[in-house]
């Protein structure tokens, strides 16, 4: 299919699902790349995984009642990120044991729920893997409010959340209430994993929030410009994964991440001063000096 046929099918009123998802893929890639910035920048993937998990009850729950899946998945994973950072505060047990946890005992429990309604099957793939037909109005009008509260939180807290991610013990020590940073992060968290549940899917909505930060991470050193890469990564890939999954008919989901991949190992690769095969063309021609340059770390550079 080419570029035209798809900005036709686009504007095509029986076709009126397409924009919708297009519209709440890119909104959600774009603030998953934000919100993954600091998920990347603190190391703490794991997370994600466990919130994406954690809203599947909020989700069984709202199915089985007919409500907004949006609103119950946020429900749910917000009421378990709360549970994980109290939990945490008790330090005889480590963060990751209280997020596997939480993490199976959640999925699980959506599971018995969902479970008990008729025809669950097919509500559990969409679940799983995103689906992008039967988008609601209401969900586009909420993803899209929700975005722009998460990037106010962001812009407000930007400076205080960097500096938990870089040094917790540094950031107690200056008087910042880290518990409740926690808290915002995790929040953050989950309501760019719960936007991302309709197109991209509970399965592979981790994608989302690290491979676009991860890319930026390795373009440049400057927290500025890779909090600016990332959601350009992110929106980029929804757009071209979007095109190529109503070409081929695949999967959107994973044709969303797997461009989002591509992107990612091309910067592996060919990033200005971190790729791999930079590295090696430039050898030849650098000095000692340039072999032995140690890449900035953000603390330092953050803008």
């Amino acid at each position: 299919m080419s570029i035209t046929d798809f900005l036709t099918d686009l504007f095509n009123p029986d076709l009126a699902f397409l924009p919708k998802a297009l519209a709440i893929a890119v909104m959600s890639s774009v603030v998953c790349g934000v919100v993954g910035c600091y998920v990347v920048l603190r190391g703490m993937a794991f997370i994600g995984d466990a919130v994406a998990h954690a809203v599947f009850p909020g989700l069984a729950v709202a199915f089985v009642l007919q409500g907004s899946l949006v609103l119950g998945g946020a429900v749910a994973g917000i009421a378990t990120a709360l549970m994980i950072a109290v939990f945490a505060q008790n330090r005889r047990l480590k963060e990751d044991s209280l997020i596997g946890v939480f993490l199976v005992a959640t999925f699980a429990l959506g599971i018995v729920i969902i479970s008990q309604a008729p025809g669950y099957a097919g509500s559990l793939q969409q679940f799983l893997f995103g689906s992008i037909t039967g988008i609601p109005d209401r969900d586009l009008y909420l993803v899209g409010g929700t975005g722009l509260l998460i990037l106010g939180l962001v812009f407000a807290l930007h400076k205080e959340l960097v500096a938990v991610s870089l040094d917790r013990e540094m950031s107690r020590a200056i008087g910042l209430p880290v518990f409740w940073l926690d808290i915002v992060l995790y929040v953050l968290v989950t309501l760019a994993v719960v936007i991302s549940l309709q197109t991209i899917g509970n399965i592979l909505v981790l994608a989302l929030l690290i491979i676009p930060a991860a890319t930026a991470r390795l373009l440049t050193d400057r927290l500025g410009v890779m909090m600016l890469l990332a959601p350009v990564v992110g929106g980029a890939s929804a757009v071209v994964g979007l095109y190529l999954s109503w070409s081929y008919d695949t999967p959107v989901g994973g044709t969303i991440v797997l461009v989002a991949t591509a992107a990612f190992l091309a910067s592996w690769l060919f990033a200005p001063r971190h790729g791999l095969l930079t590295k090696r063309w430039r050898r030849p021609r650098g000095s000692a000096f340039d072999e032995q340059l140690p890449a900035s770390d953000l603390a330092y550079q953050n803008s």
